[in-house]
């Protein structure tokens, strides 16, 4: 179980993208009504969105192809630097499990 420091933090995040989305959607001057429809979802979930509430992957990339930000999805660890020094090293890797037939 996370523990409350990284719970907190997640929150923290959750809230400060929420309030740049709607940052981005009042510079536009679009309505959440606009941006609902056109990201194909309800008034309610955008306002989870940008309330830092959880929600999908699937709504975020939404409202952000909507707001002409969807190029920002593609940076989303894009660079692992640090999964690279991990592979470097030689750590051992998870090993996935045999394949099931039936």
């Amino acid at each position: 179980m996370p523990s409350t420091a990284a719970i907190s933090t997640l929150d923290a995040q959750l809230a400060t993208l929420g309030q740049r989305l709607r940052n981005a959607r009042l510079r536009r001057n679009l309505t959440m009504a606009q941006v609902a429809e056109r990201a194909d979802m309800s008034r309610e979930t955008l306002t989870r969105l940008e309330s830092g509430a959880g929600t999908s992957l699937a709504a975020l990339s939404a409202v952000l192809r909507v707001l002409k930000l969807d190029a920002d999805l593609d940076a989303i660890a894009r660079d692992d630097a640090l999964g690279r020094k991990l592979q470097d090293l030689g750590l051992p890797q998870r090993a996935r499990a045999p394949r099931q037939r039936g």
